[in-house]
C-alpha cells in the first residue's frame, strides 16, 4: 500500500481549475519528484496534501487514512511535514527556538533533546549560529533550518517545495546531499523542484506536470534520459 495516495485530485481558485483529476502515489521510502514548468500546479498540490488549500474534488489517503477534509495542525500530528517555498522562518526568533517550534506536537523532553541533538549533527552550522536570528542567516542556512524544523517533527513523510531555489549552486549541492541523507535514514519524501535534473538525479520516480495534469511519469532514470523531457527541462 502506497504511504501516500492522491486520487481524481480537482483544486479550483475561484472559478479557475489549477488541478485536473490529478492522480499519484509515494511508497514508504522513495524519493518521488514533482517536475514541471512555472505554473503547472506544483505548489498547488503540496499545499492541498499538507490541508492548507481545499480541493475540490478527489482523495487524499496518508498510511491508509483518508485525510482530505483534514486541517493542516491535524496533518502534521498525523506524521506529514511540510518545507514551503520560500524557506518562511520566523525571522525575529532564533535558530534554537525555530527549531523548537517544530516540535511542539511532541510532549517528550528527552526525546526532543534527542532529535535537536541529531539535527544538529546533520546541519553543524545550525548549532553554530543557534542562538543567531533566523533572518540574519544566508538563504542557504534558512533553507537549512527550514529543514531541520521539519524533521524536528519526526514525520514519517516530508513535503518540500523548491528547496533550492534562489541558492547558490553550492548550498544547491549541499542540500540535495542532505534530502538524500534524510531518504537514506528513513523519511520518505516529496519533491517539487524547477531544477528537474537535480530532482531527476536523486529521486526514485518522477511526475512530470503541466498545467494541472501529470502527463509523463515513471522511473526517474528513464525520464531524465526521455528525449522530451531533455527537450522540455533539462535544457538539452
Amino acid at each position: 500500500m502506497a504511504m501516500l495516495s492522491v486520487k481524481d485530485l480537482q483544486v479550483y481558485y475561484g472559478m479557475i481549475q489549477a488541478i485536473k483529476g490529478l492522480s499519484f502515489e509515494v511508497n514508504e521510502g522513495e524519493v518521488v519528484a514533482l517536475i514541471g514548468a512555472n505554473g503547472a500546479g506544483k505548489t498547488t498540490i503540496l499545499h492541498t496534501v499538507t490541508g492548507l488549500i481545499p480541493s475540490k474534488e478527489g482523495k487524499i489517503e496518508f498510511q491508509g487514512k483518508d485525510i482530505t477534509k483534514a486541517p493542516g495542525h491535524k496533518i502534521v500530528t498525523y506524521g506529514m511535514a511540510h518545507v514551503p517555498e520560500g524557506r518562511r522562518v520566523f525571522a525575529n526568533l532564533s535558530v534554537y527556538e525555530n527549531l523548537k517550534l517544530g516540535a511542539y506536537t511532541r510532549n517528550d523532553k528527552k526525546e526532543i533533546e534527542d532529535t535537536l541533538k541529531m539535527i544538529y549533527q546533520r546541519f553543524p552550522r545550525l548549532e553554530e549560529r543557534k542562538n543567531q536570528m533566523a533572518g540574519t542567516l544566508s538563504g542557504g542556512e534558512q533553507q537549512m533550518l527550514a529543514m531541520g524544523r521539519a524533521l524536528m517533527s519526526q514525520p514519517k513523510i516530508i513535503l518540500m517545495d523548491e528547496p533550492s531555489m534562489g541558492l547558490s549552486p553550492i548550498f544547491v549541492e549541499e542540500i540535495f546531499k542532505i534530502i538524500q541523507d534524510v531518504a537514506a535514514s528513513g523519511t520518505t519524501v516529496l519533491l517539487v523542484e524547477q531544477n528537474a535534473k537535480k530532482a531527476l538525479s536523486i529521486a526514485n520516480r518522477a511526475y512530470v506536470l503541466e498545467t494541472g495534469k501529470i502527463v509523463l511519469e515513471g522511473d526517474a532514470n528513464v525520464l531524465m534520459n526521455d528525449e522530451s523531457v531533455k527537450k522540455a527541462y533539462l535544457g538539452e
